[in-house]
């Protein structure tokens, strides 16, 4: 299996890395940092004009007609510019959720298990993707009236991620009688768009929050080298110290697997690989992002610098759509048991 990106590929990552340049520089990324963060609507249609959320939509529906080795890949850069706002939601919710492909509705995602939803305020629609909400059922959308109910049973909790504001849903009800046809209708769209619903979707949300994962890894690594190849003590340059030459090479030998194994995930759309690939993922994004704020020293520490952005990002993240902890559940589950070599039986674990 050929595991090099063709030069269309080369070409897409290189075009959405020039567009958040453009439309989400630094200057604008601290600028939705000091305001603590909420929904920017012109850039959410700026990013659907650019594709981003109907890339997997076939073209007679009006979208790009890519898949996901690609979604990966403009993924990967959403996370390195530290890009605001539930993405991976809404580009599940393409071509279900009227105006989500366009970037004209921003649709965020429920998980259940007691987890806060990111980036309510605002929304136009939930995606209902895990258990334990009450009165609600995996593999729907709430819009319209119900979206307004689950709302009013939100409270605000403390976000460790400035840019990614956080409700906790408590006492949800939802009204009486069927669920209006809009809804109905979007939540029977999704489920024939992810086909097995909510499974598919939440392996699918994994595997664009690992790219995510990964672009912040590369970015911290290269802020690291470049940090190293620049700052000086002691009349050396700091990169030239053996400490800091191990830590950047660390930093290195944690992306690069987490790339080839979110590469290959996102060619077969293995679960157990997809599960590997958020573990490796995860681990990188904030092990990187600790390591480069080690190599930033006391100025890494500061709210002027970005280190501790990606840190706080990748916390957040490692606990969205699928933990560590269920993640490693998935891949013990997927090893095939051992036979013995002299007679017995093998013990299942």
């Amino acid at each position: 299996m050929d595991f090099q990106l063709s030069d269309d590929q080369r070409a897409l990552r290189s075009g959405m890395r020039d567009l958040l340049g453009a439309v989400f520089d630094r200057d604008r990324m601290r600028a939705a940092v000091e305001r603590g963060g909420g929904l920017d609507r012109s850039l959410w249609r700026e990013l659907g004009a650019a594709g981003l959320f109907a890339l997997r939509l076939p073209e007679e529906a009006g979208g790009v007609g890519l898949g996901l080795p690609e979604a990966v890949l403009l993924f990967e850069e959403a996370g390195r510019a530290l890009l605001p706002g539930p993405l991976v939601a809404t580009h599940l919710a393409a071509g279900v959720v009227k105006g989500a492909a366009e970037g004209e509705a921003v649709v965020t995602v429920a998980e259940g298990g007691g987890r806060p939803v990111a980036d309510l305020e605002g929304a136009d629609a939930v995606l209902v993707a895990g258990e334990g909400l009450r009165g609600l059922v995996a593999g729907g959308v709430l819009a319209g009236e119900g979206l307004r109910d689950f709302v009013a049973g939100a409270r605000a909790v403390r976000s460790v991620d400035p840019l990614t504001p956080l409700h906790r849903v408590e006492g949800f009800r939802r009204a009486e009688g069927p669920a209006g046809g809009a809804e109905a209708h979007q939540a029977e769209g999704l489920a024939r768009t992810s086909e097995a619903y909510p499974g598919a979707l939440r392996r699918e949300g994994a595997l664009l929050t690992a790219a995510e994962q990964l672009g912040s890894a590369a970015r911290t690594t290269d802020m690291a080298v470049q940090h190293a190849g620049t700052r000086q003590q002691f009349g050396s340059l700091i990169g030239s110290f053996q400490a800091v030459k191990h830590l950047c090479a660390d930093m290195l030998a944690r992306t690069e697997p987490a790339r080839a194994a979110l590469y290959a995930a996102a060619l077969t759309g293995d679960p157990v690989e997809i599960a590997a690939a958020k573990l490796l993922a995860d681990e990188a994004a904030v092990r990187n992002a600790r390591d480069c704020l080690q190599i930033h020293g006391g100025m890494g520490f500061t709210w002027e610098a970005d280190v501790h952005l990606h840190l706080k990002r990748a916390w957040l993240r490692a606990a969205r759509w699928l933990t560590a902890a269920e993640a490693e559940e998935l891949l013990a589950a997927g090893l095939t048991p051992v036979r013995p070599l002299y007679g017995g039986s093998a013990a299942h674990g």
